[in-house]
């Protein structure tokens, strides 16, 4: 069975820290972004943000088309 050094056990506990600090980073960083998504576009979670961009995604293919049609339509009166 292998003994680590003395040494080997301050780096690994070291490199837990750094671990343990980053994570802790990452969750205020997590929590702030759910914050400011809730309070940018009133989503509590993810899946109500993936909900909301499809939605708007959809309105903005349909305002898309009918700007088209719009456009068509007012191109083929003044061509005449």
């Amino acid at each position: 069975m292998y003994k680590m050094t003395e040494k080997e056990l301050l780096e690994l506990k070291e490199d837990i820290e750094e671990a343990k600090q980053k994570v802790s980073e990452l969750k205020g960083e997590r929590q702030a972004l759910m914050k400011r998504l809730k309070e940018d576009w009133n989503c509590g979670s993810l899946e109500e943000a993936e909900k909301k961009l499809k939605e708007m995604s959809e309105q903005v293919d349909k305002l898309s088309d009918e700007i088209t049609e719009g456009m068509e339509e007012l191109e083929s009166k003044f061509e005449r």
